[in-house]
């Protein structure tokens, strides 16, 4: 019964999501060094408010940070971008729809490092359709 399978630890998932981005492209992984991806249960109430959203169970994702094509050389003493990924939301999007769970992590990594590279999220969809 899919229900009833164990999602992954945080940290498998955060290896995961570091496999991801070890598997991008040159070009992109260097523009990505800085980002810290981070695994926790869910978002919190500031980072669903962030994307208007109130259900914990809806957000697998989120970037934090500035695009690279709104950075500005004059700007110091940043914190680095953060691509956040919420466990239990994606573990419950795993046992719902049978997707494996790599690929869930993949697609939602490359999401949020779109976000990184200044895509919104209708270009991604667009370019999701396209592909």
């Amino acid at each position: 019964m899919m229900h009833d399978r164990q999602g992954p630890s945080a940290v498998q998932m955060q290896q995961m999501a570091e496999a991801v981005v070890r598997s991008l492209p040159e070009e992109f992984r260097d523009q990505m060094g800085e980002i810290v991806l981070q695994v926790e249960d869910f978002a919190t109430p500031e980072q669903l408010a962030s994307v208007d959203l109130t259900d914990k169970w809806t957000l697998t994702g989120l970037y934090e940070g500035e695009a690279l094509p709104d950075r500005s050389i004059w700007t110091s003493g940043r914190m680095p971008a953060r691509i956040w990924l919420f466990r239990e939301p994606l573990i419950a999007e795993w046992r719902a729809t049978g997707v494996q769970m790599d690929d869930l992590v993949r697609h939602v990594v490359v999401h949020e490092a779109g976000h990184h590279f200044g895509f919104s999220d209708d270009d991604m969809h667009r370019l999701e359709d396209e592909a």
